[in-house]
């Protein structure tokens, strides 16, 4: 297993951003959980509390023409990409504003602009179109990069193998981004991996196997940097494990219990958010780190105004379908 760079260290400006988007998703997934109870959502929510790093450090190294696979606990990938928060809550409330018009939901969404590629409510299921996109890139001859994101739960799955297997027998421009917040549903991973470190299992594959701090937004950075410079320069895919940790139940409708307390409160001190915060505290003056705070608070208060008082999807609407338009070619 290789060691995560030391080089590519984030300037101050990108740190500022990563601070500012690690609180958007933070406040952005707090506010989902009394959404849902009142019932102003529908379905089960999945949130990523307490992986804010690894989701907005890994996706900071890519270009806004760089795909992202992600999963059901992907909304920090997604704004760390550059999609909007307004958007991605729309969609949520199911409204004709969202990213997919409110008919993709929470699991479901993709933003080609914005370079999200999609999201799947498949447990292992982003790896292979991931892939799929990585050998389109190496077929066209674009040093455009593949990045997917998926769990320790899913890196159990046979088809997140068979993808990794040919990422690395083809040496297809693709990062796979294993976040492993050390359970899956509700069984801790030392229950489903004879192995501790999911990033061994990349010598299998002949690729480089990365362990970071997932807490920790500029090793993650600095670890994705290299990876998606390998990737980009043709030398093909790396395995980039992230450790950090779920600090809420698998979704909105879990009970819990199953978390015990002093693992959540060990995690509570290795806070990435805080972790962040005291790093740029080295440089900025506290009222400059509030005024983060704040733009942030106001980026997600817009964001769910928009979403509560946007139009629902006609239902009318819903069942039409929707085809991209291709010129027909004639020989």
């Amino acid at each position: 297993m290789a060691k995560a760079a030391k080089t590519n260290r984030p300037t101050l400006d990108e740190l500022k951003e990563m601070y500012v988007k690690m609180v958007v998703t933070r406040r952005m997934e707090e506010g989902l959980f009394p959404e849902h109870r009142a019932g102003n959502i529908r379905g089960p929510i999945h949130t990523c509390n307490g992986q804010e790093a690894s989701a907005i450090g890994a996706t900071a190294v890519l270009r806004k023409d760089d795909l992202v696979s992600t999963t059901h606990r992907g909304h920090g990938h997604m704004i760390g990409k550059g999609v909007p928060a307004r958007g991605i809550l729309a969609e949520i409330y199911g409204r004709e504003t969202g990213l997919c018009r409110g008919r993709a939901g929470h699991m479901l969404m993709a933003d080609l602009e914005n370079g999200l590629l999609g999201t799947s409510a498949i447990v292992g299921g982003g790896p292979p179109y991931a892939v799929g996109q990585a050998l389109a890139f190496q077929c066209q001859g674009s040093d455009r990069v593949a990045m997917s994101c998926f769990g320790d739960g899913a890196a159990q799955n046979g088809m997140v193998h068979e993808a990794m297997n040919v990422a690395g027998l083809w040496k297809l421009p693709v990062v796979f981004l294993c976040e492993h917040n050390m359970y899956g549903l509700t069984v801790p991973s030392s229950s489903q991996s004879p192995i501790a470190d999911i990033s061994d299992r990349a010598a299998g594959y002949d690729m480089p196997g990365v362990k970071v701090d997932g807490n920790d937004v500029v090793a993650v950075y600095q670890a994705a940097a290299e990876a998606v410079a390998r990737a980009r320069r043709g030398d093909g895919p790396t395995l980039l494990e992230t450790k950090t940790y779920r600090m809420v139940g698998f979704s909105t409708t879990d009970i819990g219990g199953y978390q015990p307390e002093e693992e959540i409160a060990a995690w509570a001190k290795r806070d990435p958010i805080k972790r962040l915060r005291e790093i740029l505290g080295k440089d900025l003056k506290p009222k400059e780190l509030d005024a983060m705070d704040a733009e942030a608070q106001g980026i997600v208060d817009d964001a769910y105004e928009f979403a509560k008082t946007s139009p629902e999807t006609p239902l009318d609407d819903l069942y039409v379908p929707e085809y991209a338009e291709v010129e027909a070619a004639h020989g």
